[in-house]
């Protein structure tokens, strides 16, 4: 059975689409940290992030520092943190959140509730920055 990564990534669920190439995807959380937070999930199903051939892998991290490099343009942070938790979702994915603070990184933080249009601001802001 598909993760739920994989029906947002064939467009069966919603998503805030920031970047897309043939093997990795980048979309916006939906309950995150911070404005801009970001996922990016590599194509292939796999459950443990490094789990993944050597390869692949290394292509996901290039990916995301792209992701990470528009996250930044687009939400003015100091850095932008990188976290892999992994069991949420039994689909490999590393989380982007943009960060001025360590607290910022923590997942025991209330999430934000952004609405819709706010949310696809974002993916726009930050996907047009995207240099693939």
């Amino acid at each position: 059975m598909a993760t739920i990564f994989t029906k947002i990534m064939n467009g069966e669920i919603p998503c805030h689409k920031v970047a897309e190439d043939d093997h990795y995807f980048a979309f916006l959380d939906i309950n995150p940290l911070k404005k801009g937070h970001t996922l990016v999930v590599p194509r292939q199903e796999t459950d443990y992030l490094f789990d993944i051939d050597d390869e692949y892998l290394a292509g996901m991290m290039v990916f995301a520092k792209k992701i990470a490099v528009a996250i930044k343009e687009a939400c003015p942070c100091n850095r932008v943190g990188v976290a892999v938790i992994g069991l949420e979702v039994p689909h490999a994915h590393i989380h982007l959140v943009p960060m001025d603070s360590m607290n910022d990184l923590n997942f025991g933080n209330p999430k934000l509730k952004l609405t819709p249009e706010e949310l696809a601001e974002t993916a726009g802001n930050i996907g047009k920055r995207v240099r693939l």
